[in-house]
């Protein structure tokens, strides 16, 4: 399966683009915004559990990362409220669960082999640092050998300077409203940017983000190609 495979096209997806299908685990649906593979895929992913449903046990063979948008995720690990972000090595195993219903924004197989961070932040009892210009700020959340992963908090007003992405950069709107000079993006929004791209993003209304950078190289996109070939 290849769900927006061509690394080196702009993608967004926003709410009303979702189509959710069902998981082989009953009461969780996902709605896939990127996939390379068939049920162990490299893979970016919205996944919505009802209450009281579950995955059963399982290896994370390529890492697993996740950003908990609503309810509690839990595993045997602990419980993780909306806002936790998690980091799941190659080699780590659980069994996820929930008891109220959870959804959350998952990157499946996208670890690289020397990057074994195991971890978790609770981003919403984090203090954010100043960014880079007046009205922004940063959470820092992880960073390797070729990625940079943060949370991003836009006051209302908030213009940040023209820059390119050397490396890509995927941002998922988690709040408010995040803009540039290709669109609009409300809080559920998905974009994808490819290697070398540029903009110069804004917020009228402020917006918090989740923003991935450095990780769509074209050494990255051979691996993945040949991954699923």
């Amino acid at each position: 399966m290849r769900v927006n495979a061509d690394f080196s096209e702009r993608v967004v997806v926003r709410p009303e683009d979702y189509s959710w299908v069902t998981s082989p685990a009953a009461g969780v649906e996902r709605m896939m915004l990127d996939r390379v593979g068939d049920e162990v895929a490299r893979a970016t992913t919205i996944v919505r559990f009802a209450p009281n449903s579950y995955f059963d046990a399982h290896t994370h063979g390529g890492g697993e990362e996740f950003l908990v948008l609503e309810g509690v995720f839990s595993d045997e690990s602990g419980d993780y409220p909306a806002g936790s972000y998690v980091r799941n090595p190659i080699g780590t195993a659980h069994k996820p669960h929930t008891k109220d219903g959870c959804t959350i924004l998952v990157k499946l197989h996208q670890f690289d082999a020397e990057d074994t961070a195991h971890f978790s932040v609770d981003t919403k009892g984090s203090a954010f640092r100043p960014g880079l210009v007046d009205g922004l700020e940063v959470l820092p959340l992880h960073s390797g050998a070729s990625e940079n992963v943060a949370l991003v908090r836009w006051v209302p007003g908030t213009v940040f300077n023209p820059h390119r992405h050397w490396g890509g950069e995927e941002v998922f709107v988690v709040e408010g409203t995040f803009q540039d000079e290709h669109g609009t993006y409300p809080a559920g929004t998905w974009i994808r940017s490819p290697h070398l791209s540029e903009h110069k993003p804004w917020s009228d209304e402020g917006c918090l983000i989740f923003v991935k950078t450095g990780h769509l190289t074209p050494e990255a996109l051979t691996k993945w190609d040949e991954t699923a070939s």
